[in-house]
């Protein structure tokens, strides 16, 4: 009999939802999983790995910053691996000069060629927000003016958005921006989580620890689809793959925006300073440029060469990943009708993570969901 005919628990996708979901299942319940992922390694997109030629810890899907207001997903994580204190800075390139993100108080002092002090700045982005008159915003343009005004807008916003939508600001829904964060300092850290850091083994060792009890079965390049015919009937599934896939797309695809990168070698200590750089006009065809070796500050890199990767967004196909869902009305509705036919035609499996979803969950959420789940799972009476 083959490990998937005496499958009871599979968990489908080696992302954050489901290696912490296995871990709980294995570690406090005792339960065998078995979890499977169609890539080559386990993580997700926040797969890491050291560069072959540098030695430098590249995010192979991206920047990712592990960030949390939650004290209990810190403690969670910190008990595979310790954390660096890097703390992330963001900095947007705009017609040759460089401007701290998000905006605060350097940012609109620079921009304008002013001297405004706090008090100051606040009342300045409020009259420049309120110059077009905007009661109730139509759609993402004019929900961003609402907030900052139309020059800090075409500056920093409309032309990244163009870019990572492949829409004009103004086709877009107003709730995707449901708020910009404006700072009336000169603080220029990214984040205000209290608690943030990179795994001083990388993400690749973070979910290695996670993943190394005797209980759970772990099979990469391997495609739910591949197996599922093989699954007993009473075989708990959770499920973190895409919920249109799943169902073969037979009410229709879901939106999706995927990423293309491109990566190169260059021969210098430091390419740009800092972690990432955003390029905010529309001109340039990419988002953003990563340069790795700014995330851990505590290793001894070689200063001869650094690695950096350009970021350009595209449509999902079938060849690429899955990055944003793309939340207009008919995408949500179409989402709740794959929920519906999940509830009638797959009642023993449980969708869930980003792409089960279809929601953009930053880390510390896809955790603190897969550690809800589980409690509820327990409190029903396990598997």
């Amino acid at each position: 009999m083959s490990i998937f005919e005496n499958c009871r628990c599979l968990i489908v996708g080696a992302g954050i939802w489901g290696s912490v979901l296995a871990e709980r299942l294995a570690s406090v319940a005792g339960i065998e999983v078995l979890v499977i992922d169609r890539r080559g390694h386990s993580g997700g997109n926040c797969h890491s790995a050291a560069d072959p030629e540098t030695g430098i810890e590249c995010h192979r899907y991206g920047t990712h910053i592990f960030h949390t207001k939650r004290r209990e997903v810190w403690d969670y994580v910190n008990a595979f691996t310790g954390f660096n204190t890097y703390r992330h800075k963001v900095l947007t390139e705009y017609k040759g000069k460089v401007y701290p993100m998000p905006i605060g108080l350097e940012t609109i002092n620079s921009y304008y060629g002013l001297k405004l002090k706090p008090f100051e700045a606040e009342a300045f982005i409020r009259s420049e927000a309120e110059k077009e008159g905007i009661v109730e915003a139509r759609n993402l343009e004019e929900k961003a003016v609402s907030l900052i005004g139309r020059p800090l807008y075409e500056a920093f916003i409309k032309g990244y958005t163009q870019k990572q939508w492949n829409k004009h600001p103004t086709e877009l829904p107003a709730a995707i921006i449901t708020r910009l964060p404006v700072r009336t300092n000169y603080n220029f850290d990214y984040f205000d989580d209290p608690w943030q850091g990179m795994p001083l083994a990388g993400y690749h060792g973070l979910f290695d620890a996670m993943l190394k009890n005797d209980k759970i079965s772990l099979r990469l390049g391997l495609d739910y689809k591949d197996i599922r015919q093989a699954l007993p009937a009473d075989c708990r599934v959770f499920y973190s793959g895409a919920i249109d896939e799943f169902f073969d797309y037979s009410l229709g695809a879901l939106e999706w925006r995927s990423l293309r990168f491109e990566e190169e070698v260059k021969q210098v200590a430091d390419f740009q300073g800092c972690a990432v750089m955003n390029q905010a006009e529309a001109e340039l065809p990419y988002t953003r440029t990563h340069e790795y070796r700014h995330l851990h500050p505590e290793r001894a890199y070689s200063d001869k060469a650094t690695v950096i990767v350009r970021e350009y967004p595209q449509d999902y196909s079938g060849n690429a990943e899955r990055y944003y869902p793309v939340n207009t009305p008919g995408n949500q509705a179409l989402l709740a009708q794959y929920q519906e036919l999940a509830a009638a035609k797959a009642p023993g499996v449980t969708f869930g993570g980003r792409l089960g979803s279809y929601r953009y969950l930053d880390m510390d959420m896809a955790i603190h969901e897969a550690l809800t789940l589980f409690a509820s799972v327990m409190e029903q009476g396990g598997i």
